[in-house]
C-alpha cells in the first residue's frame, strides 16, 4: 500500500476506502453553506484535502456512480488528474447534465480519488509508423 502525504482543513473525517476491495476514495465536499448546482452549470467544489504524491503516481479524480444515475451530477473533466508536484487543494469539477437543481451539502460525498501509476513517455521521432489491422480507421471504425 502507497503512504500518500495529507493535509485535512475540512471538518470531514480522511476519505477511506468503503470495503475491502474497493478501488475509490469517497471525496467530500467542504463547504461553509450549501451550493444549488443548477441544469447544465458547473461549479468547482473544495474538499479541504491537500496532499502530497509520491513521484510516479497521481490521483484520478472520478465521478460517482450514484450520483450520476440518481441525479445526472458527474465530473465534468473525468478523470481529473492531480499531478504528484501539485500542492494546492483538492477541487471537484461538477456539473449537473439534470433538469432539476441539485443541493449541494457539506460533506456529500461527491467524487471518487483513485491513486494510479502512470511513467512519462519520451518521444521517439519516426518517419513511418507500423501497419495495424485497425489502420487509421477513427471513431467507430470498428463497429458496434
Amino acid at each position: 500500500m502507497e503512504k500518500v502525504k495529507v493535509i485535512n482543513r475540512s471538518l470531514n473525517p480522511l476519505p477511506s476506502y468503503s470495503t475491502c476491495a474497493a478501488v475509490g476514495l469517497d471525496l467530500r465536499a467542504n463547504l461553509s453553506e450549501p451550493i444549488i448546482l443548477k441544469p447544465l452549470h458547473r461549479v468547482l467544489v473544495p474538499t479541504g484535502l491537500y496532499v502530497e504524491i509520491p513521484v510516479g503516481f497521481e490521483i484520478q479524480v472520478r465521478p460517482r456512480s450514484g450520483l450520476a444515475a440518481k441525479h445526472g451530477v458527474t465530473v465534468l473533466n473525468a478523470p481529473g488528474t492531480i499531478d504528484p508536484d501539485y500542492r494546492g487543494e483538492i477541487k471537484v469539477i461538477l456539473v449537473n447534465l439534470s433538469d432539476t437543481d441539485f443541493i449541494i451539502e457539506n460533506g456529500e460525498r461527491v467524487a471518487q480519488a483513485v491513486l494510479a501509476r502512470y511513467e512519462q513517455l519520451e518521444w521517439q521521432v519516426v518517419d513511418n509508423l507500423e501497419d495495424s489491422e485497425r489502420g487509421a480507421g477513427g471513431f467507430g471504425s470498428t463497429g458496434r
